[in-house]
């Protein structure tokens, strides 16, 4: 594919990346990659609406294992690389932090040195369009106070978790490949995303899905705990623009300005259940509905995870300035939608719920 603009997305098959993919075939005329190594929360029954396109190209293969990245990267040469592949629970991380590092460091310090190989080899001219793109997580920062004031691009590192903790790893080996090697890497820097194909063990699936199914909804804590929510579409709306005018060694912060209690946040899900699919009208709240209840007596508040990051509000500016990005102020549609797309996949089995309910468990 000499000649050609390559751009390879790792994680391709996850949430955010296979979002992701669909927008760079639909809004460049890029040749697509997804490397995925498909473990649990990689489904590419996500894709299945673009594997036939001539300019996508899937490769199973684990960023851990360099040889497998090297014969990507020779058979394809790309000129961009977005790096998406992570372990992303929390709950995983606590229950088993192994697997994060040896994702999220290791699997980073692989690709960084295999795309720091391709970058070697090109001409100044090539090496001037060369990008490789991280993805984080706001989580990276810490904790923030109610009323404090948002993250920005130079806020200090303060991970929490084994999650968090390897992510901001991953981040200051991209930097120092960046300023040690010369690689011409930038960072963006997610807020909570929401959207059709996020794995179940998610808070918003995992709520639809336990209210389909008559199930308690579990929260943590008391339910105060704030997020800041990004609709994935969106967000990867934020993330081309970082493909085609990100600024080498920027950092940018990409959020929704959407904060919500997971309280107001399961409660409205909730609520566009009542009007989406009536409880009256599911058979699985049956016993619900004669007691005169709905979806909101579901919520069952549930021993608080360890080390639960009380609060993360980030501060796009810097990205809204220098890309033109910003979120919409479609929330309410968005969520409503997201519901509705849940729902119709468990009603109706889909490939996609199938693959997701067996991976529940792995």
């Amino acid at each position: 594919m000499e000649n050609e603009r390559v751009i390879l997305v790792t994680g391709g098959a996850g949430f955010i990346g296979s979002h992701l993919v669909r927008q760079l075939l639909r809004h460049t005329n890029a040749q697509v990659v997804n490397l995925d190594l498909l473990t649990y929360a990689g489904n590419l029954a996500s894709l299945a609406d673009i594997e036939t396109n001539p300019r996508y190209h899937f490769r199973q293969a684990n960023i851990s294992e360099p040889a497998a990245l090297q014969s990507i990267f020779a058979e394809f040469q790309p000129s961009t690389v977005v790096h998406l592949a992570a372990e992303s629970h929390v709950d995983r991380s606590i229950a088993g932090p192994d697997t994060f590092i040896e994702t999220n460091v290791i699997g980073t310090y692989h690709l960084l040195q295999v795309t720091r190989e391709r970058f070697e080899t090109l001409d100044a001219f090539q090496q001037d369009r060369f990008r490789f793109i991280h993805i984080s997580t706001d989580e990276i920062f810490g904790s923030l106070d109610l009323g404090a004031p948002k993250f920005n691009e130079h806020a200090r590192y303060q991970p929490r978790s084994p999650y968090s903790a390897s992510k901001a790893a991953a981040d200051h080996f991209v930097r120092a490949w960046r300023e040690t090697f010369g690689l011409p890497t930038i960072v963006a820097v997610c807020s909570n995303n929401f959207g059709p194909n996020q794995h179940l063990e998610k808070l918003i699936p995992k709520s639809i899905l336990h209210a389909v199914h008559g199930r308690p909804i579990p929260i943590y804590g008391d339910g105060q705990n704030i997020r800041d929510w990004l609709y994935v579409v969106e967000s990867a709306a934020a993330l081309l623009l970082v493909c085609e005018r990100g600024q080498v060694g920027e950092t940018y912060l990409i959020g929704g300005e959407q904060e919500l209690t997971n309280l107001e946040l399961v409660t409205r899900i909730c609520q566009l259940m009542d009007e989406i699919y009536p409880a009256s009208n599911n058979p699985a709240m049956a016993d619900l509905v004669q007691a005169g209840m709905s979806y909101a007596n579901l919520i069952q508040f549930v021993e608080d995870r360890k080390g639960h990051d009380f609060r993360y509000a980030l501060d796009c500016r810097l990205t809204k300035n220098q890309l033109g990005w910003r979120a919409s102020s479609n929330f309410d549609q968005q969520l409503k939608e997201t519901v509705a797309w849940y729902v119709q996949q468990i009603r109706v089995n889909s490939p996609w719920i199938q693959r997701a309910l067996a991976s529940l468990n792995p």
